[in-house]
């Protein structure tokens, strides 16, 4: 059996402003608009050029809160995407931090090798910006 994770799914208040986040940023491919009206339902997937993918949702009928963006939730805490350099890192941190975007940590190095700066996204989700997998990770 190979197991690897399809998609990750994140409840918004605002579909087109998170997908606009992720297109605008990481060059993401917004699929079709999805609509279910009898539920409260709407979704879209966001697919990456590495083959990950994110569903946006939004609904009526699940309360949405988050934790201060300075605490961190127990369970998934955060989104990791690698775009490629430790130079990438940079310039995306630089670009999201000029454009207003909460700049929680880094660009540093870490302890495990890694090279990673860490971002919010328009719903306070945390987005971890990488040079590459972390070491001690199989592909």
């Amino acid at each position: 059996m190979t197991v690897r994770i399809d998609h990750i799914a994140l409840w918004t208040h605002d579909l087109d402003r998170l997908k606009g986040f992720y297109m605008g940023y990481f060059g993401a491919r917004a699929g079709p608009h999805y609509v279910n009206p009898a539920k409260g339902f709407e979704s879209c997937f966001l697919s990456f050029s590495g083959g990950a993918r994110i569903e946006i949702m939004s609904t009526t009928s699940v309360p949405l809160s988050r934790p201060a963006p300075d605490t961190q939730p127990f369970g998934l805490t955060h989104l990791a995407l690698s775009v490629g350099s430790c130079e990438l890192v940079d310039a995306l941190t630089r670009r999201l931090q000029s454009d207003g975007t909460p700049i929680l940590d880094g660009p540093r190095q870490t302890g495990d090798g890694a090279y990673e700066a860490v971002a919010l996204d328009p719903d306070g989700n945390r987005v971890e910006i990488c040079a590459a997998l972390h070491a001690g990770s199989a592909l």
